[in-house]
């Protein structure tokens, strides 16, 4: 059993950054393609951003491109989220999770473990 553990939420003022974490438990980390995902309460949760297994392809969604950088460390099992340049719409709880591959995938159906969410709200 797989478990993804999220941390680095918080509340900070628009223009700020925050670093976003996802430790993950278990053996084979290194072996998947890891995302990120957020969602507001009454709307459906959406992709953020994602890596592939290596961490040597990366794909955003067009909302936080140029703003967030996502990576990993395979030998601490965690990935990151580096947010900066927030903005009060980045307001959500954001999920990491673990897809089914080691390719970039971006649709929740295709993430088979997920984190339990860790809250970022971005005043103006």
């Amino acid at each position: 059993q797989v478990q993804l553990e999220e941390s680095g939420g918080g509340l900070v003022q628009a223009g700020d950054s925050l670093r976003l974490s996802c430790v993950a438990s278990g053996r084979d980390f290194g072996n998947y393609a890891m995302g990120w995902f957020r969602q507001v309460p009454g709307k459906e949760r959406e992709f953020v951003s994602a890596l592939n297994w290596k961490g040597g392809a990366t794909a955003y969604a067009d909302s936080v491109k140029g703003r967030f950088t996502i990576s990993r460390d395979n030998a601490k099992n965690t990935v990151y989220l580096q947010m900066d340049n927030l903005k009060p719409e980045d307001t959500a709880v954001y999920y990491c999770a673990r897809a089914g591959g080691n390719q970039i995938v971006r649709f929740d159906f295709q993430f088979d473990y997920w984190g339990q969410g860790t809250q970022v709200t971005v005043s103006s």
